[in-house]
């Protein structure tokens, strides 16, 4: 965890406020494999990170709770007795989406005051929004004494998400940021939002992220096109989700599809396969395979589901020349945002340097590159 992230939230905290907060870190997530598996009702593979949220939250001394962002230098002030939901911005509305969803439960929340920050990339898909939302919720349940489970606690996190930000989400990114453990991956069904962890043992490799700091304009109309693409291929079938079809299925449909949308089926049922093998591949201490499968990711999502992009591909492509990576893909909705390289340490900084020149030359911008480590979930510090 960042010691200078939690000093800097806890002297912010004290400059503001007089009373002792409780701090709270909530990590950001990357997702090994398993793309766009989630919404239909597939598995996925995601892990928390050591990057994510600090906060600092204590009760009120007010009427009025105060909620600051100290990276965007914003303060936000609202009522938990009186919640005015419409028209909220950004960040605000993963705050009191939080509080709104709580009570729901019949859970009463009081005012309370909130400092937060974080050191998870901006756009780059490891999930800052459910950091923050668990943070909240974590807090409030610290301490208003409301009981929830952590179960509850994404659920929450997620119908706020759903709700009052607009986004419908799986449960992944609530569930890897809220259950993550040190050194390990969960394999989560989607259907039954029940995990495994897998401990890896990444032995003289690592994972290295490459943010291609661009966001395609595509993203939304192309979640909502494949998905709908999915749901009524499934209906074609009289299942309740891809993840209950075969490629046997599939070819019987064939035909009342376009060429186009049966490959994008097709890559649905492959990518959960490939995630169920990527399990037998950690637990057999594979990590060849596992690279091979993540490879294979890429090239479903580029080819068939169709939502990579130029940036993402380049990088990709590049890993694929350098022996000293074993896989690499795109990560996340797609149009933008990161790849994910499983790569030899010894390595990291030469590809780095490499990485870096040839996509500035290739594109006129810089990507950026993180090293991450799996960590464990939302808790106390």
């Amino acid at each position: 965890m960042d010691t200078k992230l939690v000093q800097k939230v806890t002297e912010s905290f004290a400059k503001n406020f007089t009373s002792e907060p409780v701090l709270i870190y909530s990590p950001g997530r990357i997702n090994l494999i398993g793309e766009h598996t989630d919404y239909n009702a597939g598995f996925v593979f995601p892990a928390a990170i050591d990057k994510g949220i600090v906060a600092a939250i204590q009760k009120s001394e007010s009427n009025i709770s105060t909620a600051i962002a100290i990276d965007m230098d914003e303060t936000f002030q609202f009522d938990t007795h009186n919640l005015n939901t419409e028209n909220l911005s950004s960040w605000h509305a993963y705050v009191v989406g939080v509080v709104a969803e709580t009570q729901k439960l019949g859970k009463t929340v009081g005012n309370f005051d909130i400092v937060f920050a974080g050191n998870i990339p901006d756009g780059a898909g490891m999930s800052s929004s459910a950091a923050l939302e668990n943070s909240v919720v974590f807090g409030i349940n610290e301490l208003f004494n409301l009981n929830l489970t952590k179960y509850q606690m994404i659920l929450i996190s997620q119908a706020a998400e759903h709700n009052y930000v607009g986004v419908k989400c799986g449960i992944m990114d609530q569930y890897a940021s809220m259950f993550g453990i040190k050194n390990s991956a969960l394999l989560l069904d989607c259907r039954t939002a029940q995990a495994e962890p897998f401990t890896i043992d990444f032995k003289d490799y690592q994972l290295l992220l490459f943010n291609t700091n661009v966001k395609h304009k595509l993203s939304d109309s192309a979640y909502n096109d494949r998905r709908a693409v999915c749901e009524k291929t499934a209906e074609m079938l009289g299942i309740e989700a891809l993840r209950d079809a075969t490629i046997v299925d599939l070819d019987k449909v064939k035909e009342k599809l376009s060429e186009a949308d049966y490959q994008k089926v097709l890559y649905v049922v492959q990518e959960n396969a490939r995630a169920e093998a990527a399990a037998i591949a950690i637990k057999s201490d594979d990590l060849v395979s596992l690279g091979k499968l993540i490879y294979g990711s890429h090239n479903g999502l580029q080819h068939q589901y169709k939502v990579s992009c130029d940036e993402l591909d380049f990088l990709v492509d590049l890993a694929k020349e350098n022996s000293d990576v074993l896989g690499a893909r795109m990560m996340g909705g797609g149009f933008g945002g990161c790849t994910i390289n499983l790569i030899k340490k010894t390595a990291v900084e030469d590809f780095k340097k490499t990485a870096i020149e040839a996509y500035t030359k290739k594109f006129g911008h810089e990507c950026s590159p993180y090293e991450v480590a799996l960590s464990d979930g939302t808790k106390l510090i």
